[in-house]
């Protein structure tokens, strides 16, 4: 199934019903307007000879057109993180997928302070250049019967690249992620086997298309099912998004916990009355989190889990099947399986090991990268480099990134279990992330990066009661801020980096006193 199709067939079932309510622009686009400006799209960016098109432009109908008319025009999207870096992301991008193309937005490089980049193609240029005869043409050819408007466009084969995605780079460079129309729409499939979704339903679209848990759930999943997206540029501005939520009347928000955290802080009591499915991914939802949106909106948030590399979703809690603290239990079309980080030995219920899935949400492979990909997948296995143990009733309980774990005196230590046990010694408006040092008498030492002085000794008699001496922090170093990725989720590699940094800078003051 291509999902540029199902697109078409959906826009033609559902023409009057929205598609998409932009409140950026204050815009609301019927499916057969959507589909008409798809086409527009698809004849003007068919004119560029490479398979490959950045896209960065903030979550709006101008994004969600876009990237239909790439895709309609036989070209694949290559989304491009501008929440952090983004003049250096294009580049990277465009290094590393062989392309020059961009399209983007002055509104969004002014907004941000990014610089030019070349081969920038700016969308409001694009909409300018769009004449009445180009409407006149698409609105025609919208008219056409489904089979004869499905033959007029791009074909494609499920296996094709329907987009390129970034890994999050918080451990090292990102990875470019091909993920199929086969990958994609199995994931949604899931997804709508899971939940008794209407297409009634109101689906929020805050989060950035340019990741993978905003680019299934809040593009192609509404827009194939005949739902209604609603669109806001920045998910930072809270109260704003709170405002959005009860006024559009939206009965679906997925966000991170980050964002979650942030909308409950603004928000008021009856804002979130008509929300009756909301799940959170991309990072841990802490018991603390949950529970004050159970106390304020009488509203359970769900938590799943996912990778880039799987489309997102590989499992998931909802209404009748939750077991809070988990990470639900996987999709109904996917294996799972926990196997012995030393000999790979399948692990039976109960047993800590790594995570690895089998399934048709199972990228691609890594663009341009054989040796990467053939490391993750084997005999369609993919190994996501999370820990995790699988219980007697089938739920998934996600231990932490095998990368986040150290050998220290020979033993394996998890940062995750670290940080689990401080969230309930650490007060919620206070960030932290453990980090881990080198140390030259036992490898590796165990450091809490955190942005606000607390009572550290009061911290760690209670870890005592908790953790084994080994695991114990050694060292707290104060931060003015937790560097973080677009999605919310801790950029532990940027925090190692930057505490490694200052122990150094006060390991050198030391020792110029000491002379």
């Amino acid at each position: 199934m291509q999902l540029h199709h199902e697109f078409i067939r959906t826009a033609k079932k559902n023409g009057k019903r929205f598609a998409i309510i932009d409140r950026t622009l204050g815009r609301k686009v019927s499916y057969s307007k959507a589909l008409i400006g798809a086409l527009i799209l698809m004849k003007k960016l068919k004119s560029y000879k490479e398979g490959f098109i950045g896209v960065m432009i903030p979550n709006s109908a101008g994004s969600i057109l876009t990237i239909l008319g790439i895709v309609l025009s036989g070209k694949v999207p290559v989304m491009i993180n501008y929440s952090t870096g983004a003049a250096e992301n294009c580049e990277y991008a465009q290094k590393k997928c062989g392309f020059k193309i961009i399209i983007t937005s002055r509104a969004l490089l002014e907004k941000i302070g990014c610089r030019l980049v070349p081969g920038m193609v700016f969308i409001e240029d694009i909409m300018d250049k769009i004449t009445t005869k180009d409407k006149l043409k698409a609105a025609i050819q919208s008219k056409l019967p489904t089979k004869l408007l499905l033959k007029s466009i791009y074909q494609g084969e499920p296996d094709d690249d329907v987009v390129i995605l970034f890994t999050s780079g918080s451990e090292k460079d990102p990875k470019a992620v091909q993920l199929t129309h086969k990958n994609l729409f199995s994931n949604i499939d899931a997804i709508l086997t899971k939940f008794k979704i209407s297409r009634d339903d109101i689906m929020l679209g805050i989060l950035p298309f340019f990741h993978v848990f905003g680019q299934n759930t809040n593009l192609w999943l509404p827009l194939n099912y005949g739902m209604a997206v609603v669109t806001y540029a920045n998910p930072l501005e809270y109260d704003k998004v709170c405002q959005i939520i009860r006024e559009e009347k939206v009965t679906i928000m997925l966000a991170t916990p980050v964002f979650f955290s942030g909308y409950l802080r603004k928000s008021n009591p009856g804002d979130f009355e008509t929300v009756w499915l909301a799940v959170t991914g991309a990072d841990k939802l802490s018991e603390g989190l949950r529970k004050s949106f159970i106390e304020k909106h009488d509203l359970e948030i769900f938590e799943g889990y996912g990778t880039t590399e799987t489309s997102p979703v590989i499992s998931v809690n909802g209404p009748g099947e939750n077991k809070a603290g988990s990470i639900g239990k996987p999709l109904p079309n996917l294996q799972v399986k926990i196997t012995d980080i030393a000999s790979g030995k399948v692990l039976s219920p109960g047993q800590e090991g790594k995570i690895e899935v089998k399934g048709d949400l199972v990228m691609k492979g890594y663009f341009d990268d054989i040796e990467e990909t053939s490391l993750r997948i084997e005999d369609g296995w993919y190994d996501t480099g999370d820990m995790g143990i699988m219980d007697e009733e089938g739920f998934l309980w996600h231990r932490g990134r095998l990368k986040r774990f150290v050998k220290i005196g020979g033993e394996m230590v998890s940062l995750v279990r670290i940080e689990s046990e401080l969230d309930d010694l650490i007060p919620d408006e206070v960030d932290y992330c453990v980090v881990e040092v080198p140390d030259s008498l036992k490898g590796a030492r165990i450091v809490v990066a955190i942005t606000k002085a607390i009572d550290t000794d009061d911290v760690l008699r209670k870890l005592t009661k908790r953790l084994p001496n080994i695991s114990l922090p050694r060292q707290f170093v104060l931060l003015n801020d937790l560097p973080k990725m677009g999605s919310g989720k801790v950029d532990f590699r940027t925090a190692t980096d930057i505490v490694r940094d200052k122990l150094n800078k006060n390991n050198n003051r030391k020792s110029e006193g000491e002379k």
